[in-house]
């Protein structure tokens, strides 16, 4: 287990692993509701959007995604980073990322697209 986070209500848990999936538990029941893959390396960080109805997940395969957490379903892959992604956060209103990777740069993230380097 590389990182793990609690969504707003604190009713859903998310791990990020070293086997390149991240999972969504139910806290009451200890059961997976979901189990995230596509990244082709170890997931190095986990986060919910303020909403709780959304995570994102940083690799080692130098790209971020979001998911559905209801559903599990991959909804975007964050392409550009030139070396692993370490870091990431959704802003307050949950319709920004960042992302911060070991080629030294952070990127901001909105609609598709990076608006910032």
């Amino acid at each position: 287990m590389l990182d793990v986070a609690f969504n707003s209500t604190g009713n859903k848990l998310a791990t990020a692993s070293m086997d390149g999936r991240a999972r969504i538990y139910n806290v009451f029941t200890g059961a997976c509701i979901a189990i995230l893959e596509g990244h082709e390396d170890e997931v190095n960080t986990i986060k919910f959007n303020p909403q709780g109805n959304r995570v994102l997940t940083t690799s080692n395969d130098k790209t971020a995604r979001l998911w559905s957490v209801d559903t599990g379903a991959e909804l975007q892959v964050l392409e550009g980073h030139k070396d692993e992604i370490f870091s990431c956060q959704f802003n307050y209103e949950g319709d920004t990322i960042i992302t911060g990777s070991k080629d030294n740069t952070c990127r901001i993230w909105k609609d598709e697209r990076v608006v910032t380097e």
